[in-house]
């Protein structure tokens, strides 16, 4: 009898719905948002243990606390006893028409994500990308900024940088100038070296560790090739590398040292024959 007065309570109509089904709907949200609330407290603490910035960390929570919502009000609607199979179904169409839409927006995101975790550059950086380079000016969840040498500025999106080769030629601080030249075959191997130390001498701002370097690399049709190679800070690598390149012709005319150049020389030769003079004196 006892079992009929609560069955028969429970079963009384309120506003369309049962007392039972409202219990058990009520019931159902108070678990929910206490395992959200439980779930976000845990995911912000194990976020703020990453390298992730603040605002990628909240993107990422946000992200997550709004789909949990989603699933709650599905949970909860089942619990009053709607028929949720057509919302589910409508749910998943719209999330995958918006995926595909947006595929190229995640898809940036996503790069965003993989730049921000494992931090290839930094604002400030020198990097080359797929033939693009330039100084890295902002980085966001979509686009990476750069600032091209001749004083451009690029877009790159983000799904394309984080899936390409990226160098990264200020991030150990220093740049190795690297400039070939060549010389006569009649110029003495050591009278080159000596001019190359001159040239590498008499320039500013090339560290002495690791210390320059001078080599014979190739033998040409009608020259020889010298390589020198010596290490700067990044931020002065420019500078060096042009005055480098100034300083190594008058250090090669002072050593007496040709600089050799494609050219072609012609000769004529007359090939008329020669005019006998039949006069008789």
């Amino acid at each position: 009898m006892g079992n009929m007065t609560v069955t028969s309570v429970l079963n009384t109509p309120i506003g369309g719905y049962t007392l039972g089904h409202l219990l058990t709907a009520g019931v159902t949200l108070v678990v929910c948002l206490t395992i959200i609330r439980i779930v976000m407290k845990v995911l912000k603490r194990l976020l703020a243990r990453t390298s992730l910035e603040k605002r990628v960390q909240a993107l990422i929570a946000n992200l997550l606390k709004y789909a949990m919502y989603v699933v709650m009000v599905v949970i909860v609607a089942q619990g009053l006893g709607v028929n949720m199979s057509s919302f589910v179904a409508l749910l998943s169409v719209l999330s995958l028409g918006i995926t595909l839409a947006a595929e190229d927006i995640l898809g940036n995101f996503a790069g965003g994500l993989v730049i921000f975790s494992t931090h290839p550059f930094a604002i400030g950086d020198f990097v080359e990308s797929s033939g693009t380079t330039g100084t890295v000016e902002e980085i966001d969840l979509h686009h990476t900024k750069l600032l091209s040498p001749d004083g451009f500025h690029i877009l790159i999106p983000n799904k394309d940088l984080a899936s390409s080769r990226i160098i990264n030629y200020t991030a150990l601080g220093r740049r190795r100038v690297t400039i070939k030249v060549t010389a006569s075959y009649d110029a003495p191997t050591e009278t080159v070296m000596s001019a190359l130390r001159t040239a590498v001498a008499r320039t500013e701002n090339i560290l002495a560790d690791p210390e320059p370097g001078y080599w014979l690399t190739g033998y040409g049709a009608s020259s020889i090739e010298y390589t020198v190679f010596c290490w700067t800070q990044s931020a002065n690598y420019w500078t060096v590398l042009c005055n480098l390149n100034a300083a190594l012709r008058p250090a090669f005319e002072e050593a007496g040292v040709e600089m050799t150049y494609d050219h072609l020389n012609v000769h004529l030769v007359n090939d008329a024959p020669a005019k006998v003079d039949t006069n008789k004196q």
